[in-house]
């Protein structure tokens, strides 16, 4: 069931994104924040690997792929951050398509269309993009996904794991610090690595009355 659900999930991804044809981004100061991604990336989702048994910290990086790369490039990268995981980790390969859809696509995802409706209806500023999209989108994203597996989990009839809801919260907002940390670091100090940040948009002077 669940490979039949991930596989669901992550093939109208991977299309929508080969679709789009976001390499072609790839060609300026993006290509550094990929590269980046898919060598170190990889080790932050190894950490349950080599976490002691019981004591399980998964996060996820994919918001900030987002920020970074666009959602169709980070779609792709994500996927060859899965296939590190396979091949230096332990996991078998059902396992680590999980994490692809679960720690990265949905909340990469669900990253996306928080950002849309945060550019719909707020104003354009540089507190409003690290705070918004960097630091709250990302903590809303990572555990919407996260409550959303339970559920799923839930309705399947696996067994709750005792506090798992306040540990996901818990691990969403160590998401959000640090993609609001980096964000904010990106936009004052290399902001060509973020795709979508825009100087037009977010600097432009107030309106003169």
């Amino acid at each position: 069931m669940w490979m039949a659900l991930n596989l669901l999930i992550a093939l109208p991804c991977v299309a929508v994104a080969l679709w789009l044809k976001p390499w072609r981004m790839l060609g300026g100061p993006l290509l550094t924040p990929a590269l980046a991604a898919v060598v170190l990336l990889p080790w932050l989702w190894l950490l349950p690997q080599k976490m002691p048994q019981g004591l399980q910290v998964q996060l996820s990086g994919a918001c900030l792929l987002v920020l970074m790369l666009g959602w169709p490039l980070a779609v792709l990268v994500l996927g060859g951050v899965a296939g590190a995981v396979w091949v230096v980790g332990q996991a078998t390969p059902d396992v680590v398509l999980t994490q692809w859809v679960w720690i990265g696509l949905v909340p990469a995802t669900f990253a996306l269309g928080l950002g849309g409706v945060l550019r719909r209806w707020l104003p354009p500023n540089p507190f409003v993009y690290t705070l918004g999209r960097g630091f709250l989108g990302t903590a809303a994203a990572v555990f919407a996904s996260g409550l959303l597996l339970e559920g799923l989990q839930w309705l399947a009839g696996e067994p709750g794991r005792e506090w798992s809801l306040v540990a996901r919260w818990l691990m969403a907002w160590g998401d959000a610090f640090l993609t609001g940390m980096f964000s904010a670091i990106f936009v004052a100090f290399v902001p060509q690595w973020l795709a979508t940040w825009s100087d037009t948009r977010y600097l432009k002077p107030p309106p003169k009355s």
